[in-house]
């Protein structure tokens, strides 16, 4: 592998087919062949591309949310799983570095959603599967928080590929935990956000993070942000006019490619549906570095320090495994049976 590699990078503006994975999945296949026949090594796609993202939780209450949370249940995938194979099987055919948004259904519970980014090698791999650590704001009504077992940095073809999903990238102890394991090139997937605050500008909130992370980091990263499609507007909105005029508000979507200075490279898209295309040299996140290396010698560890719970979490813990109380349970059984049998 080339240690400072130059590649194309794709960023994805699109939306989804909403609420149907497997149409979902094939339109991103699709992109997918697209972004390559485009000279792409790396395509990125948006924050819970698959199947969509859930707006109702900031057009409708809690109770009239509810059985769309059930519908957006239904409508995500299992990882691993069929759509992820189809996924794997696309990034393998067209050889390219896969970053994508999915809504990925717990194993443990049906009350359990999450908001995952996956990540596939040129072969197919999958490499990551990082779900967010903090659903934003009405967020935390459909999705369940992630762990720090997937904040890792993948080496790829590519270079040093991280990821985090929206509002995480303003998180800035996610940020350097990623930075400190090398990170040169940073995947950022969002979702359009129409529905925010009148004063809050989502295009320029994705520019100010993006240009933040690259500067501090020296990195370079890719952004890929949702688009709402009339179709979307029609499910969601239905007959509310103010609903439907909120959903069509401008400026909530941008996508593009960033270099370590927090600089565009080329014009990022804001709110059309399209693919941005990018030139990255990792070679010019050298000189930059000898400025201002915050994770080598721009900070004082003597000073500072950082603890990372890396480690999977899950519901209960057993003092043994799961094979060692089957087979605990059989001989219980065993002794049992041949107690009866001998009295």
């Amino acid at each position: 592998m080339d240690e400072f590699p130059r590649f194309t990078a794709a960023a994805v503006q699109a939306s989804p087919v909403y609420l149907d994975a497997d149409a979902t999945v094939d339109k991103a296949v699709a992109l997918i062949e697209e972004a390559a026949r485009g000279g792409a090594s790396l395509v990125v796609f948006p924050e819970v591309f698959v199947p969509g993202y859930p707006y109702w939780n900031w057009t409708m209450n809690p109770v009239q949310g509810s059985p769309w949370f059930e519908r957006l249940y239904r409508s995500s995938i299992d990882v691993p799983g069929p759509q992820v194979d189809t996924l794997r099987e696309a990034a393998r055919r067209h050889g390219v570095v896969l970053v994508i948004g999915v809504n990925e259904r717990g194993r443990h519970s049906l009350g359990v959603l999450y908001n995952t980014v996956l990540t596939i090698g040129t072969d197919g791999e999958l490499l990551g599967v990082h779900r967010k650590l903090v659903p934003t704001w009405a967020e935390k009504l459909t999705w369940t928080n992630g762990d720090g077992s997937s904040l890792r940095v993948h080496k790829t073809p590519i270079g040093p590929l991280g990821v985090l999903a929206c509002g995480e990238n303003t998180n800035t102890l996610a940020r350097f935990t990623l930075l400190a394991q090398g990170e040169l090139v940073h995947a950022a997937s969002y979702i359009a956000l129409p529905v925010a605050p009148a004063d809050y500008d989502m295009a320029e909130a994705i520019s100010l993070r993006t240009a933040a992370h690259c500067f501090e980091g020296k990195v370079f990263s890719v952004v890929a942000c949702s688009t709402i499609s009339p179709d979307m507007v029609d499910t969601i909105a239905g007959d509310d006019q103010e609903v439907r005029r909120m959903l069509a508000r401008p400026r909530s979507a941008l996508s593009g490619i960033f270099g370590p200075d927090g600089r565009p490279v080329g014009k990022p898209l804001i709110d059309d549906e399209g693919i941005v295309y990018g030139e990255i040299d990792l070679a010019k996140c050298i000189q930059p570095k000898q400025m201002h290396d915050i994770v080598g010698h721009y900070n004082r560890f003597d000073i500072f320090q950082l603890h990372v719970n890396n480690k999977p979490l899950t519901p209960v813990t057993f003092a043994t495994d799961r094979t060692d109380r089957t087979d605990t349970v059989r001989t219980d059984r065993a002794d049992s049976s041949s107690t009866e049998e001998d009295s």
